[in-house]
């Protein structure tokens, strides 16, 4: 099983259930890979949070953006 790195779990904790669903399985493609960070973005209406894998950041970074 793929362990995610600490900084994020740091990034999910607190975070809504709703959320962690939609960046988890990201952050694990992530961490299975190790070679890019994660671009979380906020998209006004009803698509709410996206996530997706970003290789301008790099591993085990999340940064939060609105699109």
């Amino acid at each position: 099983m793929i362990q995610l790195p600490a900084s994020y779990q740091e990034y999910l904790a607190g975070k809504s259930e709703s959320l962690i669903n939609t960046v988890r399985p990201i952050l694990m493609q992530s961490a299975a890979d190790k070679l890019h960070g994660v671009r979380v973005t906020y998209n006004r209406g009803p698509t709410g949070h996206q996530a997706h894998l970003d290789d301008t950041i790099p591993f085990g970074t999340v940064i939060e953006d609105i699109d």
